[in-house]
């Protein structure tokens, strides 16, 4: 009789990447505490994605916790023909980040951190410009900051809509 091993291959809901990892002490009175920061962004490839902040003694630990944070944060990206639907641009602190809809084929213009979050969200046409500070955590907040404030940009067109068209079935009584 022979004994089968089986494994049990857990499929992962989200791609991972990890966009920095930075060393940062804390001076205190009996030295230097040594600590790592790692920011990470997670997606589906669905419109789904996120970007976490993990700080740990570890590297291991503090990446464990980036894809937690990253988890936490999950924003809906609207897509439209593999594209995004409209221009956006968004600021945050120094971080000026600009995406506009490409036509299909002309791939992922974009710098390292758009790119990564680009390809998370299953974004596969784009041009962007970053300007301002190269700081990957500032422009992967930028680039959330853009992706939501175009989703908010698509309601308020929905809803101007539905208000031309009399979509309301209420009824007028003086």
């Amino acid at each position: 009789m022979t004994v089968t091993d089986r494994r049990f291959v857990e499929k992962k809901e989200f791609e991972e990447e990890i966009l920095q990892i930075d060393r940062v002490t804390k001076v205190v009175k009996g030295g230097k505490i040594l600590r790592f920061r790692v920011v990470v962004v997670i997606g589906d490839k669905k419109g789904r994605v996120g970007i976490g902040v993990g700080k740990a003694r570890e590297i291991p630990s503090a990446i464990t916790k980036g894809f937690a944070d990253a988890k936490r944060k999950l924003i809906q990206v609207p897509l439209k023909n593999n594209t995004i639907p409209s221009r956006i641009s968004a600021k945050i602190d120094t971080a000026h980040v600009f995406l506009a809809p490409a036509v299909p084929g002309t791939g992922l213009v974009a710098g390292r951190v758009i790119r990564a979050i680009a390809e998370k969200a299953g974004i596969q046409d784009i041009l962007s410009k970053s300007i301002g500070t190269s700081n990957p955590l500032n422009v992967a907040n930028a680039t959330l900051k853009a992706f939501k404030d175009l989703q908010d940009i698509i309601k308020r067109k929905e809803l101007r809509l539905k208000e031309a068209s009399g979509g309301n079935n209420e009824t007028k009584r003086d």
